[in-house]
């Protein structure tokens, strides 16, 4: 298999050519063809003149038939495009059909919101009116990362596509055999005219900058690193346009004396170890009361070292692979680091063939530490303890990240003030990663701008325009 570009509602097969590689063993899963500077202008221009062409902006009702049809063909393709991630992405296969399935789930959402885009009016004056018209912003550039390239793809474009936009695509440079069939299902839908959704594979950073950078592109919805984040925002600088960015987190999850340690152990295990710690709402870091702490520390040890780690097919596994052999040289480092900076309770390593790595906990209480303070993205997690409401707070807030959390107590109101207090842009009362299409999603500080999911999901691709008439009054007989 071949992944090429996707311009005019065809693929194109041009562009050096690359391998796209299983984590698990390195092994060829396809190829796909590199992206260009060219590309992108070609793709945008193509973008824009449906935009303005086309009547695909002031047809709801078009927008919602073609992302029916989407979830229909995702849908029918789900179980192909599950083993493709399986493959490329080295996740396990419950966590990549529950991504598929969360992908359909998130364009039939926005299907029905495509039809329910209401504006305002107003009589400032008698006789004078104010409409307030929301309308497409136009060409959306859509930057793809690799942790979740099936949802978090639909999680950017169905919302545009239901605001009104056209669209280019840039998936990463991990799945692209993933997104080829993704763009495959999502062409192939009758209602979608051509040109309305174009995509261009990446080669190595020019794709992303050329999207980012081109004057022909109105808004950029961006998931990935706080630091390409940072480049994508200035780069977007210079033509002013929209800038919507989903970015790092470092997810505290806070459990206090009362909870209730069984639940909150399973939930802790599953929210940081889910697609190998990948992903940036994972619990990072287990904030425990004093109390209770040396009685968690015992439960996740037996939790993590229990965990089964093997490649995404194996029914076995519990636990998949890095995304790849670099990604995993880089935690083992993070690794021997932490045994420098804290107290190592679980090391974790491996010394097979592979991307894999086992869990790793350590305990620390410098919440200066770089190790606190920075997205380790993998199966790492500090624990660290507090005596009370306010240092849990405190700690919880501790990092420039505020993108997750999660609360665990029997004690309604305690959840209710704590949750108020992080700043974060989601909070999840004992329970942790629950995402879905009708909650939005979106952090403080350098988790990024903006929101993705919800209603306000679609606030990036909308422009509010003002309309002004003075049609007077209707002067009537008493």
């Amino acid at each position: 298999m071949i992944a090429g570009h996707y311009i005019g509602g065809a693929p194109i097969y041009e562009g050096a050519v690359e391998q796209s590689v299983d984590p698990a063993d390195q092994t060829e899963v396809g190829k796909y063809h590199l992206g260009s500077r060219s590309l992108v202008d070609h793709a945008a221009d193509v973008a824009r003149r449906a935009f303005f062409e086309l009547n695909w902006s002031a047809n709801p009702r078009l927008r919602g038939q073609a992302l029916s049809e989407i979830a229909d063909r995702l849908e029918a393709a789900k179980d192909a495009i599950a083993d493709l991630v399986v493959q490329e992405n080295g996740k396990l296969r419950s966590e990549a059909i529950g991504e598929t399935m969360g992908a359909i789930s998130e364009t039939r959402y926005y299907a029905g919101l495509a039809r329910n885009i209401r504006g305002t009016m107003q009589e400032v004056l008698p006789g004078q009116m104010s409409l307030f018209h929301r309308e497409a912003a136009g060409v959306a550039g859509i930057i793809v990362p690799w942790n979740a390239p099936v949802t978090l793809l639909m999680r950017s474009l169905a919302p545009a596509l239901a605001a009104g936009c056209t669209c280019v695509i840039k998936p990463a440079t991990q799945t692209p055999l993933v997104h080829a069939k993704l763009m495959e299902c999502i062409t192939g839908a009758p209602s979608l005219p051509s040109g309305v959704v174009n995509s261009v594979n990446e080669n190595g950073i020019e794709v992303g900058q050329a999207i980012v950078a081109s004057p022909l592109i109105d808004v950029i919805s961006f998931t990935g690193s706080s630091r390409t984040g940072q480049a994508v925002m200035a780069g977007a600088s210079a033509t002013l346009k929209r800038v919507g960015l989903e970015l790092g987190g470092k997810a505290p999850a806070v459990i206090f004396e009362d909870a209730d340690i069984d639940k909150a152990v399973a939930e802790l295990t599953y929210g940081s170890l889910n697609m190998a710690g990948q992903i940036c709402v994972a619990a990072a870091r287990f904030l425990v009361h004093a109390n209770i702490a040396k009685t968690f520390e015992e439960r996740m040890v037996a939790a993590y070292s229990a965990v089964k780690v093997g490649r995404g097919s194996d029914p076995a596994s519990t636990m998949g692979s890095l995304i790849d052999l670099p990604s995993q040289q880089r935690v083992l480092g993070l690794i021997e680091q932490a045994g420098d900076e804290g107290r190592m309770i679980l090391q974790g390593g491996w010394d097979g063939a592979g991307a894999f790595l086992t869990p790793t906990l350590f305990g620390i209480e410098d919440v200066t530490s770089s190790l606190v303070q920075e997205e380790l993205f993998g199966p790492i997690v500090t624990l660290e303890s507090f005596e009370d409401e306010a240092e849990a707070v405190s700690k919880a807030n501790a990092t420039p990240y505020g993108l997750a959390a999660s609360v665990f107590t029997k004690d309604g109101a305690c959840a209710l003030r704590v949750s108020r207090a992080i700043r974060s842009g989601t909070v999840w009362v004992n329970s942790h990663l629950r995402l879905f299409a009708e909650a939005e999603t979106g952090g403080y500080g350098q988790s990024g701008l903006g929101r993705l999911h919800g209603p306000e999901g679609m606030n990036d691709f909308l422009e509010t325009k003002h309309i002004y008439l003075e049609p007077g009054q209707v002067l009537r007989d008493v």
